[in-house]
C-alpha cells in the first residue's frame, strides 16, 4: 500500500506559512515600534532594512544575491519586476539603505502602511489621476535632483499567473532628466512564494539579480529605447511570459 505524500506536504506547508506569518508579525511590530520612536529618516532607514533582513534570516528564505557591486556610490535609480507582495520588504533587505521606494499613492489610505512608509521615506505616485501624477513626478523629480537614490517596481502592481507587464516611463524619465544610472533588478521566487490572492506564503527559494548600470545623459537618451532595453534584460532573466499589453491589479 503506497501513501501519497501530498497531504503532508499540505501540512507542512501550511505550518511554514503560519511560522513565517508570525515572524513577519513579531518583525514587523517591532520595527514600526522602533521607527515610530527613532529620529532621523538614515537611522529609521537602518532599523527598517534590519528588520526585513530578520524575516528573511529567521525564515530560512534569505536570498541568492548577485550583482550588488554594479551599485554605485552615488545616486540611481533601481527598476524591478513585481511579482509579490514580497518584493518591497525583499528589495529592503538587499539594498542599501539609500534607496528610497516610489509607491502608489492607493497605499496612504490605510494610515498605519501609510505612517511606516512616511517614516522610511517613501515616495509616493498617483497612478489614476493625469494632474495628481504629473504633480508626483515633479516632486520626485526635485527629490532625485538632491542625490537621493530611488527604486521603483515599473510594473505598477502584480498579478498571480506568471509574465512581466507593461512598464510606466516615470522611473526612465526621472532618470534620463537627472542624468542618473538606472539599474535594471530581476527578482526571482516570490511568486511561488506568495502570489498573489494567497494568504500564507509557502517555501521557496529566492534570488535577485542587480545587472550592470545604464548611463543616461539628458537630451541624448531615448527614454523608451533605455525602458526597453531594461524590460528584455529583466524579461530574458525571468523566462517568464511577456505581457506587455497587459496591466496588473492587485
Amino acid at each position: 500500500m503506497t501513501v501519497s505524500l501530498n497531504p503532508l506536504i499540505k501540512a507542512l506547508n501550511k505550518l511554514y506559512g503560519l511560522y513565517f506569518a508570525v515572524v513577519f508579525m513579531l518583525c514587523s511590530i517591532t520595527t514600526l515600534v522602533l521607527l515610530s520612536l527613532t529620529p532621523g529618516e538614515t537611522r529609521r532607514r537602518a532599523i527598517n532594512r534590519a528588520g526585513a533582513r530578520m524575516i528573511f534570516r529567521l525564515t530560512c528564505t534569505w536570498p541568492e544575491v548577485a550583482g550588488l557591486e554594479h551599485l554605485p556610490e552615488e545616486s540611481s535609480v533601481v527598476v524591478a519586476n513585481h511579482a509579490s507582495y514580497l518584493d518591497g520588504i525583499l528589495l529592503t533587505a538587499v539594498l542599501p539603505r539609500r534607496y528610497q521606494f516610489v509607491i502608489k499613492r492607493e497605499l496612504t489610505n490605510v494610515p498605519l502602511m501609510h505612517f511606516y512608509l512616511r517614516r522610511v521615506g517613501a515616495q509616493f505616485v498617483e497612478r489614476y489621476d493625469a494632474h495628481g501624477g504629473a504633480r508626483d513626478t515633479r516632486r520626485i523629480l526635485q527629490v532625485a535632483s538632491t542625490g537621493a537614490s530611488l527604486t521603483f517596481f515599473p510594473e505598477g502592481t502584480f498579478r498571480a499567473e506568471p509574465g512581466l507587464r507593461h512598464f510606466h516611463s516615470g522611473a526612465f524619465t526621472i532618470a534620463v532628466r537627472n542624468n542618473l544610472v538606472i539599474l535594471p533588478v530581476s527578482i526571482h521566487g516570490t511568486r511561488h512564494m506568495l502570489p498573489g490572492g494567497r494568504l500564507l506564503p509557502r517555501p521557496g527559494k529566492l534570488r535577485v539579480i542587480v545587472n550592470p548600470g545604464h548611463p543616461t545623459l539628458h537630451g541624448q537618451t531615448d527614454v523608451k529605447e533605455i525602458l526597453q532595453h531594461c524590460r528584455n534584460l529583466i524579461l530574458e532573466q525571468l523566462g517568464e511570459p511577456d505581457h506587455a499589453n497587459q496591466s496588473g491589479d492587485v
